[in-house]
């Protein structure tokens, strides 16, 4: 996916091919055991949920949470600029991506535009060009000798600028007039806005505002010398937010699914997760706690008491999926000696005594359970001591409302390159992993009693 925006585009298409319900948040909800459901927030996050039929009010909600963004460039909001005879793209970064990779890459455009309609009325429309537009060249090495002595080191303000075309006259003439004026018009290139208007079938003067990113225009596709890897950009966190929704949707195709289920199985996806996530669609804010209260009122067909709800919390359980750090062959010493993920060998699950991660003796234990009662491998990870340690939402989540949580992920090479590394096999067991969670999950908690 070229952007988180189509990210949640394809998994709200996928939901309603399954049968799920689209909710709205600014709506009253009808909920009612053994239903499916989802909404969306700023078409970059989506709750989705199917509710058990044995469900009853303060049992307990067994989540998958992952996020919808990765490091990318995104267009500046006057992102139109001339150098040397081309037409420029200005862009800034977002999140922490190994930008070297960006250079000498065959790329493009991809998000969202507003439109103005005939009537008035504004549109919310995705778009995407295929094909390549845009490209960051290197500096040949004649002009930078001791570049592989120094290291490649770019300026991220100044060498980090995609051009588009060589310029034109006309292009001149419309980047010198009307500076002042805020319209996509006169801050974008009108090559630019051509290309994103010959796309949506529209006129250029309808296009009122643009959130666009620059994405790799290379196809994914399995690698290696018996195809057993991905390659392919975004890695971080597509892949595990693909495997939680297909095991939602899939614990529950039939109707007989949740007919012995006693708790609600729910997913969340959530945007911003490279930055922070402390945004409106970020796991910072209170989207998933502000339905599972949603839904448990719905349920009790009232409001619920705060003792309901905090049952409900008591008995639910999180798991944090976000991709995993794979030991590198060429660079082994970057891993604690015995705590070294291997690709092709199951879930990562991830330890850190100072809480960068979320996982505790008794989450680790249960969510390995769970793959030990279906064959399932696991592996461990934490960071060497001398090394910083990198987080998740997991924390975040679970110190939202203090629900249990487990950090894991696929093992993976290259993050937050432009294209990244993981095994096939791993996407595989990570949804039959996940699949069981939903599953199973309620018989096995009942089993150990810690408080």
């Amino acid at each position: 996916m070229c952007s988180f925006f189509f990210v949640i585009a394809e998994a709200k298409r996928q939901l309603i091919a399954a049968g799920f319900h689209l909710l709205k948040e600014n709506e009253k909800w009808d909920l009612q055991p053994g239903g499916r459901y989802f909404f969306t927030r700023n078409m970059s996050s989506l709750v989705a949920f199917a509710i058990g039929k044995k469900y009853s009010i303060g049992n307990g909600f067994h989540v998958i949470a992952a996020h919808t963004d990765s490091p990318c460039l995104k267009l500046k909001p006057k992102s139109a600029s001339t150098k040397s005879g081309y037409l420029m793209v200005n862009v800034q970064t977002y999140g922490g991506g190994l930008w070297h990779t960006w250079f000498d890459r065959d790329l493009s455009v991809a998000g969202r535009v507003i439109l103005r309609a005939d009537d008035g009325s504004f549109l919310h429309r995705l778009v995407k060009i295929t094909r390549p537009l845009l490209r960051v060249p290197t500096l040949a090495i004649h002009l930078n000798r001791t570049v592989n002595q120094d290291g490649f080191k770019p300026n991220l303000e100044t060498h980090l600028i995609p051009l588009l075309a060589t310029k034109t006259e006309n292009a001149t003439a419309d980047s010198t007039e009307k500076s002042n004026v805020s319209s996509s018009k006169d801050v974008h290139h009108q090559l630019l806005l051509k290309i994103l208007s010959d796309e949506l079938s529209c006129k250029i003067e309808d296009i009122v505002s643009v959130e666009l990113n620059i994405c790799d225009t290379q196809p994914s596709c399995l690698g290696g010398a018996n195809n057993e890897f991905i390659f392919s950009g975004r890695l971080d966190n597509l892949a595990s937010s693909f495997c939680g929704l297909r095991a939602l949707v899939d614990s529950c195709a039939l109707p007989e699914d949740l007919s012995n289920e006693n708790s609600i199985r729910m997913i969340a996806l959530f945007d911003n997760e490279e930055v922070g996530s402390d945004s409106c669609q970020g796991a910072g804010a209170p989207t998933m706690f502000e339905a599972m209260r949603r839904i448990t009122d719905c349920l009790s067909h009232q409001s619920a008491g705060e003792t309901d709800f905090a049952r409900a919390i008591r008995n639910s359980f999180l798991v944090s999926a976000d991709m995993a750090h794979g030991v590198h062959p060429n660079f082994i010493d970057k891993h604690e000696e015995h705590h070294r993920p291997e690709l092709q060998k199951g879930l990562v699950i991830k330890h850190n005594a100072n809480q960068r991660y979320a996982t505790s003796g008794i989450t680790s234990f249960l969510f390995k359970e769970v793959a030990r009662l279906h064959s399932l491998p696991t592996q461990d990870f934490v960071v060497r001591n001398d090394m910083g340690c990198g987080s998740t939402i997991g924390p975040i989540l679970a110190a939202g409302v203090g629900i249990r949580t487990v950090d894991c992920g696929i093992a993976q090479l290259s993050m937050h390159s432009v294209r990244e590394i993981c095994g096939k096999e791993d996407v595989d067991i990570a949804y039959k992993h996940f699949k069981a969670f939903y599953q199973s999950f309620s018989s096995i908690d009942r089993k150990l009693n810690v408080d």
